[in-house]
């Protein structure tokens, strides 16, 4: 009996899963959600033990809620950490209905390819640099489009938003990722073969998520559509997580010295050129690394075909039960 050997994109790597069901992805979602709320409560009955302990109390803490302004630190902090929490929630619910391992939602090899990572990382804080530099020089040239910046903070304000744009930023970014680039993708391509709808589909979802005016939706929408393209393409979420983390910690750090406003929800024709043409370099270079050093965009798993059951022949013996098991392995 001959092994079957399968290829799987990325988008379909929850059929790779022997186990899979269609109903699985829909009862990970279920309790991928309620998983969820727990993590919040949790945190936020923690917080405000905390908060109790101090001098002021929890009064300014419930203020510093009460406004989604993303340049106090209380609001920053508790706005990273409840889209961070969607990362345990996830593993969780996936650990519980599958897929397994619950590496395939980070990559064909499954898990994260940090060498990977690190060149996706390196080639989106070029790209970014020059994307800063063309949009500070649109600022120049067209003032009337540009807003004024809030005035920067206070040292220690300061320091507590750089240091959550630097090692918190990254991870709410990633958080994003395996939610809408990973799970969604792959639960859409566990009933959708195309691409197309794996990658589409979910990109309303995310638009929905973030508060701005048309064209900056449609800006968000660009990304959407480039991390779905590229997490297809390269077979990971390592790009889409690099170029996601690049893009929100320049606008955080930039933020935290008063040179843009974190909390703008208005976007521009100028910036919505420039977002396109920045994704277009960074998905033509990352593209072309991704061929030139091998990395995998499909998952190989070998199968044993099933074995039809075997009708009893009067007074001819059927084999061994080890050879009418059919043993399925993944490469």
């Amino acid at each position: 009996m001959e092994q079957v050997e399968e290829q799987f994109a990325f988008h379909r790597l929850a059929r790779s899963w022997p186990q899979h069901r269609w109903w699985r992805p829909l009862l990970t979602a279920l309790l991928g959600g309620v998983f969820y709320v727990v993590l919040i409560l949790l945190v936020l009955v923690a917080g405000l033990a905390l908060a109790s302990l101090t001098p002021t109390g929890v009064g300014p803490y419930f203020d510093a809620l009460s406004v989604l302004d993303l340049s106090n630190p209380v609001m920053f902090a508790f706005t990273l950490v409840s889209l961070i929490l969607m990362i345990p929630a996830l593993a969780l619910a996936a650990l519980i209905m599958g897929p397994r391992p619950i590496g395939l939602l980070s990559s064909v090899a499954g898990r994260i390819r940090w060498r990977w990572l690190a060149v996706c990382a390196g080639v989106s804080v070029g790209v970014f640099l020059v994307n800063l530099a063309v949009s500070f020089g649109v600022g120049a040239l067209f003032p009337a489009e540009a807003e004024p910046a809030p005035l920067p903070p206070e040292t220690s304000t300061l320091l507590i938003l750089l240091t959550l744009s630097v090692l918190a930023v990254p991870f709410q970014a990633a958080a994003e990722e395996y939610v809408f680039r990973g799970f969604l993708m792959q639960a859409i391509g566990s009933w959708l073969r195309h691409p197309a709808f794996a990658i589409l589909l979910p990109v309303p979802l995310f638009v929905l998520g973030h508060g701005y005016d048309p064209l900056g939706q449609a800006d968000v929408a660009i990304f959407a559509i480039f991390a779905g393209w590229i997490t297809w393409r390269t077979g990971g979420l390592e790009a889409a997580i690099a170029v996601h983390a690049v893009n929100n910690m320049t606008i955080f750090v930039l933020g935290a010295f008063g040179l843009v406003d974190v909390n703008s929800t208005e976007g521009s024709l100028s910036g919505l050129v420039l977002s396109a043409a920045t994704m277009a370099v960074t998905a033509v270079i990352i593209v072309r690394l991704a061929d030139r050093r091998g990395v995998a965009r499909t998952r190989t798993v070998t199968r044993w075909p099933a074995l039809e059951p075997r009708t009893p022949v009067p007074g001819q013996p059927l084999p061994p039960a080890a050879d009418r098991r059919s043993p399925t392995a993944d490469a």
